[in-house]
């Protein structure tokens, strides 16, 4: 089904190589900031986790970018449809060309992570799905340039990828403050994790994050957090 129905928005995944996924939407409800007026969202897909942080910042403009022509016309759509409307905006351009004499004080992205994998057959998906070898190098150094003082860029990774971002974001002063671990259940180990990455130098605060508690059954927590977005909640 193309139309994806939220509480507050709809989402036209259609044209977008990407669809809503579990990453997406848990970056989207974690990623904080105490009061954001402007907020860029890296690779937008088809906007939800713009849309989420435009709901849950009623204060902030939200900017988005997509490298991917047909996913941020998708994108726009559901901006230009949604109640935040007047906040929301996407531009189609690559984080390496894209330039704002506007800082972020929350930037936030569900980046590629398959670095130099075999890339998928469907261009476009490859695209979302696969980084070259220095995206990450660029995306940590452009987010510093783009961030306010007071500003923390969120990803969600898996593991592996989420400690070389770690490790390249200090050469900038951009420091791990926040550390969110997502399990799958209790008896998993962690399959992804959310980072924050500060300017400011913030004691860090790591958590553990479950999906289900038991085969097919979300956690409270899990429900907790995206009660605000999803119908089903």
């Amino acid at each position: 089904m193309s139309i994806f129905k939220f509480k507050q928005f709809e989402v036209d995944q259609s044209g977008c190589a990407m669809k809503i996924n579990t990453d997406g939407v848990l970056i989207g409800a974690m990623a904080k900031h105490s009061a954001p007026k402007n907020i860029l969202d890296i690779g937008t897909g088809t906007g939800v986790i713009a849309l989420m942080l435009a709901q849950r910042y009623p204060e902030a403009k939200v900017h988005a970018i997509e490298i991917d022509q047909l996913a941020a016309a998708a994108a726009n759509k559901n901006f230009e449809n949604s109640i935040f409307s007047e906040r929301l905006s996407v531009d189609h351009i690559s984080i390496s060309d894209f330039h704002s004499s506007q800082q972020f004080d929350l930037i936030v992205s569900n980046p590629p992570f398959f670095v130099n994998d075999l890339k998928n057959k469907e261009e476009r998906k490859g695209i979302a799905r696969h980084a070259d070898e220095n995206f990450f190098e660029l995306l940590v150094r452009q987010s510093n340039m783009l961030l306010s003082e007071k500003g923390i860029l969120y990803l969600i990774l898996p593991l592996k990828q989420a400690l070389e971002v770690i490790s390249e974001a200090a050469k900038y002063q951009l420091l791990l403050a926040h550390r969110i671990n997502i399990h799958s259940d209790e008896n998993k180990p962690a399959f992804r994790q959310i980072i924050g990455l500060s300017k400011a130098g913030e004691t860090l605060v790591e958590t553990s994050f479950y999906i289900y508690e038991s085969q097919a059954k979300h956690t409270p927590g899990y429900k907790e957090i995206l009660s605000d977005f999803f119908l089903a909640f």
